[in-house]
C-alpha cells in the first residue's frame, strides 16, 4: 500500500498548543466554515517527508474560537507539545458540498485570473486572511504581486470548470507598469 502523501490532502487546520492536561490540543481552524470540527473523526498530520500520519479524534469542542481535539494516543503534554504547529488535513472526497457559486480557498489557488476583457493577470499563488471577514487573493504575474480583495465587487466568476477567475482590479493598481 502506498503512503499517503500530507500534499496530497486539504489542510483543515494547525495545532496552535497543548490545552489541557491530558494531551488535547487546541487548532487553529483553516475555514470560515468550522461546523466540521465536532463531526470529525479521523484526521491526518504532517509527518517527516510529507507522510500523512492518521489520528483518530476521540473528541472535540470550541474553545475561544478554537476547537480543542483529544486525539487517540496523545494522553500527555508532553505529547500535545509534540503536535504543536502541526497541520492537520483530511482528503479532499471527505470535505462538505458547497453550494453553487461557492469554492474552497485550496481550490482557487493556481488558477489563471484574468481581468474582465480577458486580458491575462498572472496565477492565484496565496489567499491571505485579513481578519476583516473577506479574504485577499494574492495573484503573481510578471507586473509583480496584485492584491484583490475576495468579494463579489472584485470576483466577477470562478469557473473551477474551466480553470480560471475573473477579477476586476481595484482602481489604485496600475497592472499596466
Amino acid at each position: 500500500m502506498t503512503e499517503r502523501r500530507f500534499s496530497d490532502l486539504v489542510a483543515i487546520g494547525r495545532v496552535v498548543k497543548p490545552q489541557g492536561r491530558k494531551g488535547e490540543v487546541a487548532v487553529e481552524p483553516f475555514t470560515d466554515r468550522p461546523d466540521r470540527f465536532p463531526s470529525l473523526r479521523r484526521a491526518y498530520v504532517r509527518g517527516p517527508a510529507d507522510a500523512a500520519r492518521p489520528v483518530e479524534v476521540a473528541s472535540c469542542w470550541p474553545h475561544k474560537g478554537r476547537f480543542v481535539l483529544k486525539l487517540a494516543g496523545v494522553d500527555s503534554i508532553d505529547e500535545a507539545e509534540r503536535l504543536r504547529g502541526a497541520e492537520i488535513g483530511i482528503p479532499e472526497e471527505e470535505l462538505a458540498s458547497l453550494p453553487e457559486g461557492s469554492y474552497y480557498h485550496h481550490q482557487l489557488k493556481g488558477l489563471p485570473a484574468f481581468d474582465p476583457n480577458g486580458r491575462g493577470l498572472g496565477t492565484v499563488g496565496d489567499i491571505l486572511e485579513t481578519g476583516a471577514g473577506a479574504g485577499v487573493l494574492v495573484v503573481r504575474g510578471i507586473s509583480g504581486e496584485l492584491m484583490v480583495p475576495l468579494t463579489d465587487e472584485f470576483v466577477r466568476r470562478v469557473d473551477l470548470n474551466e480553470g480560471r477567475i475573473v477579477v476586476v482590479v481595484p482602481e489604485t493598481v496600475d497592472v499596466d507598469r
